[in-house]
């Protein structure tokens, strides 16, 4: 059915009964869905957004029964009635300190409103009221720019007001109580203002705040790496998505080294020692309650620590072979080389490409009852209870061409090599393969053919 199009009228905003009327205009739902829920919204749920409302209901499209009127398709759909454009928030493409100093969070949270992008002269501002149009020109002369209005998600405006404007006051709340100082431990560019040697302490209520939204927010992006890095004037959080990096904010240079601080203290690391690389590890888990260890590292530069951190997620490195992007032609291939009693696999491909994931997702698979299954790496990236993981130990003397030989005396049927770095482990996973072992291993490269 053709969509009539329908125009704001400034003040009103969206009621259950009035969505209802126009979703049966529109043949998506049916006069006794109607009639069921009419006045359930102004009675029961004034607080609650009709299009949250009405997605918890898990209708489907009356006139296409494989439709469902899930909250991002309702969203899409008053959008097209009503000729706003829609958009999906991407916090990642955001710079949250330039659009949030621009609008007050009471201004924002009492409208309703989203700062997402300046471009020139036109600031791109998220609703979720298509019809509540009467504060564009009042906030047109504040920020002395063109306002361009967007429909977005409902529970995202929500969300993502509470994320940013709490952020930005974490931010600005850690340096005010700095004194506004810059730090100058090891940071041997920056430039010292004389008497001003503060720094937010690691346990700052703010400082904690805002790595706790850090470690969430990779979570939710699913990173496989965190990088902290700090510049001259300020530092740099960059998040490693699919293998490609992508900044995710800057902060003060104030704030890195407390930042970097509750990390190390969070993975038992010399807070003190900024001088020397140091080796972590976090335990935690995800908003969704999953366990995740995560593996720190860090590092001294011209303008002070680097941190990097290794993100494990059990639900990444566990994955089916179709999640992988494993057509039916290649798991076939795959199945045909794994279930060999001997021979060599090489995972091979650049960093953040899934080399890894591939290698558990295999021996998850493997694993049974009648193998043994034994692993050398460096280090062990999630610890599994079907395997013998054994770790490489440079300081002692244990290194991937030594665990190797080591492995093979104790009666594997499978043994798998983190990484083959160097030809003496390449020669020594040879000639286990020739005496009757199954291999994996990973190989970094450029790309896979190569």
């Amino acid at each position: 059915m053709q969509q009539q199009v329908i125009t704001s009228s400034g003040n009103e905003k969206l009621t259950l009964d009035y969505v209802l009327k126009l979703l049966l205009e529109d043949g998506l739902i049916t006069e006794e869905q109607r009639t069921q829920f009419a006045g359930l919204h102004e009675s029961d749920n004034k607080k609650t957004h009709p299009l949250i409302t009405l997605s918890n209901l898990d209708w489907h499209s009356s006139c296409e029964p494989s439709f469902p009127l899930t909250l991002e398709r309702l969203t899409q759909w008053l959008a097209e009635k009503t000729r706003i454009p829609y958009v999906r928030i991407d916090p990642l493409k955001i710079d949250v300190n330039k659009v949030t100093s621009l609008v007050s969070q009471a201004y924002a949270t009492n409208l309703k409103i989203l700062p997402l992008e300046i471009d020139g002269k036109e600031l791109t501002v998220a609703n979720c009221e298509p019809f509540f149009d009467s504060w564009v020109q009042e906030l047109s002369r504040i920020v002395n720019l063109r306002i361009k209005r967007v429909l977005v998600n409902p529970k995202d405006v929500e969300r993502y007001l509470v994320e940013f404007y709490g952020i930005s006051q974490s931010i600005l709340g850690a340096v005010i109580d700095s004194d506004e100082s810059r730090s100058k431990l090891q940071n041997f560019e920056q430039l010292i203002e004389v008497g001003k040697m503060g720094e937010p302490d690691a346990n700052d209520q703010h400082i904690v705040s805002i790595v706790d939204w850090l470690l969430q927010f990779a979570f939710e992006q699913r990173a496989s790496d965190i990088h902290l890095e700090p510049r001259r004037e300020k530092g740099k959080i960059r998040f490693r998505i699919d293998g490609m990096l992508h900044q995710v904010h800057e902060f003060p240079i104030i704030l890195m080294g407390a930042i970097s601080s509750r990390l190390k203290s969070l993975g038992r690391m010399d807070v003190t020692d900024r001088r020397r690389p140091q080796d972590g590890r976090i335990k935690t888990k995800t908003p969704s309650g999953d366990e995740v260890e995560m593996r720190l590292s860090t590092m001294p530069t011209a303008f002070g620590e680097k941190l990097v951190i290794r993100i494990f997620n059990p639900e990444m490195l566990y994955k089916s072979f179709t999640d992988l992007g494993f057509g039916a032609h290649e798991i076939k291939t795959w199945e045909h080389m794994t279930h060999n009693p001997h021979g060599i696999i090489l995972v091979t491909g650049p960093t953040g490409s899934g080399k890894t994931t591939t290698l558990y997702s295999a021996l998850r698979q493997l694993a049974r009852p009648d193998n043994n299954i034994c692993t050398i790496e460096d280090p062990i990236e999630m610890v599994d209870e079907q395997l013998n993981q054994m770790q490489v130990q440079q300081n002692i003397g244990v290194d991937f061409a030594t665990g190797v030989r080591t492995l093979l005396r104790q009666d594997p049927d499978i043994i798998m090599i983190g990484e083959i770095r160097d030809f003496e482990t390449a020669d020594i996973a040879i000639q286990a393969a020739l005496t009757g072992h199954l291999v994996l291993s990973s190989l970094h490269t450029n790309d896979a053919p190569s």
